[in-house]
């Protein structure tokens, strides 16, 4: 690709399920020539709540040396792309939070025209992983960012894909994501990559 596109994956995840998603769309973004940031937003839960959880304490630990988002990472990026799991058919309060702090970017006019798409997980099948996608896309619309989601375009698609956005179902977060719920993720992370860099090099000054 001759226009580098810079992507950022900022996502939350408490037993590993989204991480495990960010990983392989930041491998797709990758394979198609971004330059990516993967972030995670704050953990919000108190130290004895994650402790009371196994999986979840242990994923915390593993995951210490993923960077912290910050809204730099946003106003940096040519796409964004948000993970996270399911809150009762909504994002989770760590995302949330973070969102909820970038009204001064907003205001600013810098996310706008920002490519950006979302994926998901949930505990259950069909546990709000379409309509966590669809919460989110409600804050790229006060954004006035450009939604790109992965569709129909891939036959991976067509075998465990969400046109939405990719989705997975942990059965509460003990069954990691298999390889056909990682293609689909690697291939939302080509997508997004390859539209973006289409919008990018438009915008370029064209030279003399």
């Amino acid at each position: 690709m001759s226009t580098e596109v810079k992507v950022a994956i900022i996502y939350y995840s408490a037993t590993g399920s989204t991480y495990q998603l960010a990983l392989a769309v930041e491998e797709g973004a990758k394979g198609a020539g971004a330059h990516t940031r993967l972030r995670e937003v704050e953990e919000l839960a108190p130290k004895e709540a994650i402790a009371t959880n196994q999986g979840w304490a242990a994923h915390r630990k593993m995951t210490q040396h993923i960077a912290m988002a910050t809204l730099a990472d946003l106003e940096w990026a040519d796409a964004i792309i948000f993970g996270t799991p399911t809150r009762f058919g909504l994002p989770a309060a760590q995302l949330k939070q973070f969102i909820d702090r970038t009204g001064k970017l907003w205001s600013q006019g810098k996310l706008a025209n920002k490519i950006a798409s979302s994926f998901s997980s949930s505990g259950t099948a069909h546990g709000g992983q379409e309509t966590t996608i669809t919460a989110l896309n409600n804050v790229f619309y006060h954004w006035g960012a450009i939604i790109v989601p992965p569709g129909y375009l891939d036959p991976i698609q067509f075998q465990v894909g969400n046109p939405y956005g990719v989705s997975y179902t942990s059965n509460n977060g003990s069954v990691p994501p298999d390889e056909s719920a990682l293609a689909a993720a690697r291939f939302q992370g080509q997508r997004v990559t390859e539209v973006a860099a289409r919008f990018v090099s438009g915008r370029a000054p064209v030279a003399p």
